[in-house]
């Protein structure tokens, strides 16, 4: 049986200001150092992909996590010239470890592909061993690494590196 067996299909709706409040509440309870209501807003205004990912519409279950007013994850993109960057993917807390974010990113990858951008760039903590597992069983590979990329501790001033890690897309003919 595989981890996504039983998983709602999943519905990718762009990210507007009125998810921002239930973005934030999983941001905050997902995130060392998360990121803020301002950084999405930016985001937003910058023309970045964003989505808000829930169950999909013939898969609801009002009150319950089949509820397409539930926010099950979030991603956001930067389409770059030749490549598509991962600045943020997000699954909620309490809906962990069911293959969600494997669909998320076989999704992404298959836009990546569609929009003829070669690769996929994102950048991990080291310390983030469930991510790094997931991107690794996905086939992304370290290429880089970025010193002292991530705040890590606000009272002591440290900061962790990030891995920088990348996938080539086979393209759609």
């Amino acid at each position: 049986m595989s981890s996504t067996e039983g998983v709602s299909e999943l519905s990718f709706l762009p990210m507007t200001t009125a998810d921002l409040d239930s973005v934030l509440v999983i941001e905050s309870a997902s995130h060392i150092h998360p990121w803020t209501k301002g950084n999405f807003s930016d985001s937003l205004a910058a023309g970045h992909w964003a989505y808000c990912i829930r169950p999909q519409l013939e898969d609801a279950i009002k009150g319950s996590y089949l509820d397409p007013e539930i926010l099950w994850a979030y991603c956001i993109l930067f389409p770059a010239v030749d490549e598509l960057h991962l600045l943020n993917i997000t699954v909620s807390p309490k809906l962990r470890r069911l293959g969600i974010g494997a669909k998320i990113m076989n999704a992404i990858e298959g836009v990546a592909s569609q929009k003829k951008m070669p690769r996929i760039i994102l950048e991990v903590r080291p310390s983030n061993v469930s991510a790094l597992q997931l991107y690794q069983s996905l086939g992304y590979e370290q290429i880089g690494l970025r010193k002292n990329y991530y705040p890590a501790d606000a009272t002591s001033g440290l900061r962790e590196d990030a891995w920088v890690l990348a996938k080539s897309i086979k393209l759609e003919e």
